[in-house]
């Protein structure tokens, strides 16, 4: 392993123990807008994963490139769903004509 390689991979590994570290300490009323408001982050994301995927520089980067944009896709979606739910939260209650709710 190059001494480029173990650099990167402790960065990697320093990054994502920090990433679980801030996440873990978000109190639970605060995590849904701050979801919402990371999707653009996610989204860049997605952009650096699917460039690294396709500059064929050697077969693990494509395969790290692609399981990248995999997590970085599933972060996008699963965000707006659940800035779709919370928003949903916030609509009034659909009732009948008599103002009884509807089943």
């Amino acid at each position: 392993m190059t001494p480029t390689a173990t650099i990167q991979l402790f960065v990697f590994l320093l990054a994502g123990f920090v990433g679980f570290q801030t996440i873990s300490r978000i109190p639970p009323l605060l995590h849904t807008p701050l979801m919402a408001a990371t999707n653009a982050i996610s989204g860049i994301s997605l952009v650096a994963a699917l460039v690294l995927a396709g500059a064929e520089q050697s077969l693990l980067s494509s395969v790290l490139g692609a399981v990248a944009a995999g997590c970085a896709t599933a972060n996008i979606v699963g965000g707006f769903l659940i800035t779709d739910r919370m928003l949903a939260m916030f609509k009034p209650a659909k009732t009948d004509i008599d103002g009884a709710p509807k089943q």
